[in-house]
This record gives C-alpha cells, sequence and structure tokens, in this order.
C-alpha cells in the first residue's frame, strides 16, 4: 500500500482577504460622506468611491477606498462588550464610552443598565443581547435613535419598549435580541430626571 501523504492544514485568510458585510460598507459610505462634508474630498471623489464601496467585496478593496482618510474601525474589529450584573449591579454611562458593534448584558442579581445618552457611535447598527434574569436589563438610547426587538424573547418578566420609530438620519439602529427572564427588559428614551442632567450637563462625560 502507498502511504498517504498527510493533508496539508489550512492557511488562516489574510484580513484584507476576508470578506465584507453590508454593515462595512455602510460604515465606509459614511466615512466618505463625512470625508467630503470635512473638504478632504470633492464631490466628484466622493460619488466615484462611493461606487467602489458599494461593489467592494472584502476588506482589502474597501481599505483602497479610504487608504488616503482618517481611519475607521468596522464593528467586527471589536471585541463585545459584556456586562453582568452578579450582586450588586453593573452599568456602562450615562458617560462618554466607546460603543463596541455587540454588547451583551445580563440582569443577574443585582441588574444591568446600559445608557447610550452621551456617546457618539458612526456605526449603522448596534447588536444588543440583553438577559433580564433576576433582576433586568434597562437600555437608554437618545431621542433619535431607533430599535428592533423583533428577535426579542420576552420571558417572564416581559419586554417594555417605549422607544419612538423616528430615527435620525446618521444615528444607529439598536437590535435587541436575548430573554426577558424573571426580571425583564425594558429599552426607553431618556426619562425627565436624565433628561434634566442631559441639559444641566450636555458636555460632561
Amino acid at each position: 500500500m502507498t502511504a498517504q501523504l498527510p493533508e496539508p492544514s489550512p492557511r488562516p485568510v489574510p484580513s484584507g482577504a476576508l470578506r465584507a458585510s453590508h454593515d462595512e460598507r455602510e460604515a465606509v459610505v459614511e466615512q466618505l460622506r463625512d470625508a467630503a462634508a470635512e473638504g478632504r474630498i470633492d464631490l466628484d471623489e466622493l460619488d466615484s468611491r462611493l461606487e467602489q464601496a458599494l461593489k467592494s467585496k472584502t476588506h482589502a478593496e474597501l481599505a483602497v477606498v479610504t487608504a488616503d482618510l482618517p481611519r475607521v474601525n468596522f464593528p467586527e474589529s471589536q471585541a463585545p462588550l459584556l456586562l453582568k450584573g452578579g450582586m450588586s449591579g453593573a452599568s456602562r454611562g450615562p458617560g462618554r464610552w466607546e460603543v463596541p458593534g455587540h454588547v451583551i448584558a445580563h440582569g443577574g442579581v443585582g441588574g444591568v443598565k446600559v445608557d447610550f445618552t452621551r456617546v457618539e457611535c458612526r456605526l449603522t447598527e448596534v447588536a444588543v443581547e440583553a438577559y433580564g434574569e433576576t433582576s433586568g436589563v434597562t437600555i437608554v438610547i437618545p431621542d433619535g435613535w431607533a430599535a428592533d426587538t423583533s428577535g426579542m424573547d420576552p420571558g417572564v418578566g416581559g419586554l417594555t419598549d417605549t422607544t419612538t420609530p423616528d430615527r435620525l438620519p446618521g444615528t444607529p439602529l439598536i437590535r435587541l435580541t436575548g430573554s426577558g427572564g424573571m426580571g425583564g427588559v425594558i429599552i426607553r428614551h431618556p426619562n425627565h430626571r436624565e433628561r434634566r442632567k442631559l441639559h444641566s450637563n450636555p458636555m460632561r462625560g
């Protein structure tokens, strides 16, 4: 019998050869529009680069379109933000913080609050997984942001969504999934107390 040669191990795919997603193309489109607004490229260049960006199939092709512009991070390049309620609870915000493309919140015993009201987010979508567990999860989004909660399992604690569908151009969509558990999940805009704080300290991080 002829000895079989071992199969070669698969080579890792270079990062530039990775396939681009719709969100990544859209992030580059937004970057190009911002560059035109800032005077970095003219309108003819904008049209040409937008067409190229929308046709790009890989990260390398997208990189060519923005090679001479300030760098933008793709949502997938950031690690997910994980928040666990534990015994004493957990929160992120309302100060300024970098929003990744994926946020995971486990309410645990102490509960979790995720507050987006003071952030600057250039992503077109943010995926938020919320698990109410015992004490629930509260998500606060600015006016003008919208949420899609169709993928959420309300569980025993339920889902409370008081957000408005009026989404302003250039703002991200919060795509909410997960389960309400016992404590439930709430997604809303700022309440009266939070609005007073926002107006009294508009620039405070």
